[in-house]
């Protein structure tokens, strides 16, 4: 016979109950509809660093391929939905990805997304700060905004425009982060003093927008004056957002998909198919912003744990 609940599980998912709730509420009352997209598509995340789960149909051919790729996220579907009119659009639900096991990480796990027509990035950084003091109850959580470039030169003394890898190397080592494996870019080295060096001080009882990322970084973002127009929010040192002003040009999109695959077969990596209908979608999709929200790591800042465990009802060892 299985044991109780512990008081503190049911506390988890009450809250989670409780958070889902407020989110709706919120986007109720400020004008986003929510919808349901595909788990399974015939395209995948293209993303290096982002590995994506596969299963196989053993139906009828007539629908589609075989090959099924689990979601890492909403957007690829929400992007044509934007693209055939329907308007600020949110959605709330599991997304899954492969590898990512952890303290702090789950292979399934719950995000929020959403989208504003014709909206600035740095008005989105703004609600993404409302909604959290929404959700969090609390109008007093402080919000710091500072470029990706001021970050940098600001701990470390660098310019992240003219600094090699080996001193990217050099500064990780006295900063206490052990040789990487071989092959590392030097995005990848930036991103090891972020998670390293300047999350673990970031203050616990505010947030922080990075913006303004090298083009390097772009994803799914537009490009302007050398500087990607995307951010990253952290509440405390957990990082809960990732936002873009949401690239349009279908060629652009195309060569950034087409470098990642390139980059994914110098890895040894599984090839992903590009998906196609989003580049179709693109040249119809309005000039928009749009944020994906990690749900458990809300939680997670909200009841005061380093384990993402503790906000699951049962995480992966326990599934």
């Amino acid at each position: 016979m299985s044991s109780k609940v512990s008081p503190q599980r049911l506390n988890a998912l009450r809250a989670r109950a409780a958070l889902n709730a407020d989110i709706r509420a919120y986007f109720a009352a400020h004008g986003a509809l929510e919808v349901e997209t595909p788990i399974l598509s015939q395209a995948g995340n293209t993303e290096p660093n982002i590995e994506s789960f596969v299963t196989s149909f053993h139906g009828s051919v007539h629908g589609g391929s075989k090959w099924r790729w689990m979601r890492t996220s909403p957007e690829f579907p929400l992007k044509r939905l934007l693209a055939e009119g329907v308007g600020d659009v949110y959605e709330l639900g599991r997304v899954f990805r492969d590898g990512e096991s952890g303290g702090r990480h789950n292979p399934e796990f719950t995000m929020l997304e959403w989208y504003r027509v014709g909206w600035t990035l740095s008005k989105l950084i703004e609600e993404c700060a409302d909604l959290i003091r929404a959700v969090a109850h609390n109008d007093a959580i402080a919000l710091d905004v500072v470029s990706f470039d001021e970050l940098y030169q600001s701990h470390f003394g660098i310019d992240v425009d003219t600094i090699g890898i080996a001193r990217l190397q050099s500064i990780a080592q006295q900063n206490g982060i052990d040789i990487a494996p071989e092959g590392l870019s030097k995005d990848d080295w930036l991103d090891l003093l972020m998670t390293h060096c300047l999350q673990p001080a970031m203050h616990a009882d505010r947030m922080l927008a990075v913006h303004g990322f090298p083009a390097s970084q772009a994803a799914l973002a537009r490009v302007t004056d050398g500087r990607a127009e995307r951010f990253e929010l952290y509440w405390g040192s957990y990082e809960v957002a990732n936002g873009y002003h949401e690239l349009t040009d279908p060629l652009e999109q195309g060569r950034r998909f087409t470098a990642d695959l390139q980059r994914r077969a110098e890895r040894g990596q599984v090839a992903i198919e590009m998906d196609t209908r989003l580049l179709t979608a693109l040249p119809e999709m309005p000039d928009c912003c749009g944020v994906a929200m990690g749900v458990d790591r809300l939680l997670m800042v909200m009841l005061q744990t380093d384990r993402i465990a503790d906000v699951l009802a049962y995480d992966f060892a326990n599934s």
